[in-house]
């Protein structure tokens, strides 16, 4: 006969199971363009905090399209009273656009009546992360996309070398990362990392190799909760030669990744009562 700790576990982990696949359905209807014509190339974002960033949108180009008629678009961010961006009747129409987005905001003009709808956002703040709806119409139908724009500051780090010691340093993190070192076979090798938070919240990140050896290839990696950079630096005699850095992003939204942390911490400190 199972005790009352096994049934108590049994039940929360069948709810949890019954839970995460609600979720899970909200999040696939939520994120799903098949409601509508209109698409986006990502519908997850990460844009880098003070960089450009264009928000993707458009109508998928068939045969029998050319230009469109009577195009208006509209760019809205939810939680927001006065609109992101407005365009209709060939030019911009802000009079109601909301007073952070003013100067910083734009769609290219001349693709429009192509079915482009894009957005290019100036300066990424981190305040405009949030959820936007991109609804384009025309003479022959209409239709609407929402896109979860998540905010990071990330950089490549720069290399020195010293003494056989192999430094990356880092300026603009957020949120706070870690730093890995990897081998060219990609094992994890012992470094120390220093994380120093700047103003506004930007951390910089300084981590050092010890007793590199000179012909060999060692990665630095930084990653927080949204994204990951890869930077690669092959160390010469006397000298580091850097490799291109490459960047990965999240592909859950981060309260879906804490809601599985709670989860998996739940269901230990379960079975062990």
């Amino acid at each position: 006969m199972a005790s009352l700790g096994q049934i108590i576990f049994y039940i929360m982990v069948t709810l949890i199971v019954v839970f995460s696949a609600f979720i899970i359905l909200i999040l696939s209807l939520t994120l799903s363009g098949k409601l509508s014509l209109v698409q986006s190339l990502n519908r997850l974002p990460v844009a880098n905090i003070g960089k450009d960033h264009i928000l993707s949108c458009f109508l998928p180009q068939d045969s029998e399209q050319s230009t469109l008629e009577k195009v208006s678009v509209t760019w809205r961010k939810k939680s927001l009273a006065g609109v992101v961006y407005r365009y209709e009747d060939g030019a911009e129409s802000n009079g109601e656009q909301d007073s952070q987005f003013n100067g910083r905001v734009e769609i290219f003009t001349d693709l429009v009546v192509k079915g482009n709808a894009s957005l290019l956002l100036r300066r990424v703040r981190l305040r405009d992360a949030g959820e936007y709806t991109c609804s384009l119409s025309h003479s022959r139908g209409s239709g609407n996309v929402n896109i979860k724009l998540r905010t990071a500051a990330f950089t490549a780090p720069t290399f020195t070398l010293s003494s056989g010691v192999l430094t990356a340093n880092a300026s603009r993190w957020f949120p706070r990362p870690n730093a890995t070192w990897l081998d060219a076979d990609g094992n994890v090798l012992p470094g120390n990392t220093d994380i120093i938070e700047g103003s506004p919240g930007i951390f910089q990140v300084i981590s050092i190799l010890q007793s590199v050896n000179t012909s060999d290839t060692y990665t630095c990696r930084i990653k927080n909760d949204l994204v990951a950079s890869n930077s690669e630096a092959i160390v010469t005699s006397g000298s580091v030669v850097t490799k291109e850095t490459y960047y990965t992003y999240s592909t859950a939204p981060t309260f879906l990744t804490s809601y599985f942390r709670i989860i998996m911490c739940v269901i230990c400190a379960t079975s062990l009562t």
